[in-house]
């Protein structure tokens, strides 16, 4: 398959390269400035410059591409990931944005599948209850995580991207992972769910990046999920 992979610099983003390149995929990593990139030559990976919000030029990376998968933040949480946190917190519209231009690029491209990494604030704590509408439930899991409360705007941010997928009659499908998901061993082991969070025995929803990239790009090979959203979790 021919996998795009929007943010391939990032955390998660990285992973996926690695994961689809070495699935013996052809992968166009995308970044905001590939001249910044220096990693070694691998088979397989071409790097590319790309605006996630240009949807010109979107549509002029599509042609043969199979799937696209958006990692897209503002800034680069790899490199530094307070910047991100504070980008994300002064304009959270941008998820949403990102997910418009996307879908308007897909629009010339209706059979080139679209996967969005988005955040675990918009699965269900309950039935009819999105994590990302309660603030107790909310400010619970940004003290446990240690991010700041302000980060709650983002959280809403990625719900909002979700909602305007759910409008889309494109190709899309919403990953939100776990809550607790950092870098780890890749154990190609756990549990897919829907919109309700995938909890291990203890009662924690978590996923190591590397483990979130194997279910990316298994969902890349083989779709479960075109127009839904899932989550992966131990």
């Amino acid at each position: 398959m021919h996998i795009g992979v929007i943010g391939a610099s990032g955390t998660i983003g990285s992973r996926v390269v690695t994961e689809a390149a070495e699935r013996g995929h052809r992968v166009t990593a995308f970044t905001r400035d590939a001249s910044r990139i220096r990693l070694e030559e691998r088979p397989g990976v071409t790097w590319q410059s790309l605006d996630v919000f240009d949807a010109e030029g979107v549509v002029a990376v599509l042609p043969g591409m199979d799937v696209l998968i958006s990692g897209y933040q503002p800034g680069n949480a790899a490199a530094d990931f307070g910047d991100t946190v504070e980008r994300s917190v002064a304009d959270p519209s941008v998820f949403a944005t990102a997910a418009r231009a996307l879908l308007a690029a897909l629009a010339s491209h209706p059979r080139t599948r679209l996967i969005v990494i988005g955040g675990a604030g918009s699965l269900e704590v309950e039935p009819g209850l999105v994590h990302a509408d309660s603030d107790a439930h909310l400010h619970e899991s940004l003290d446990r995580l240690g991010l700041p409360r302000s980060y709650a705007a983002a959280v809403c941010g990625h719900r909002d991207a979700l909602n305007v997928l759910r409008t889309s009659n494109r190709l899309w499908t919403y990953f939100s992972p776990a809550a607790d998901i950092a870098p780890g061993a890749r154990t190609g082991r756990f549990r897919l769910g829907g919109d309700q969070p995938v909890l291990d025995a203890d009662g924690r929803s978590r996923i190591s990046v590397e483990d979130a990239a194997v279910a990316l790009v298994d969902e890349a090979e083989l779709p479960r999920f075109v127009q839904r959203r899932f989550t992966v979790g131990y």
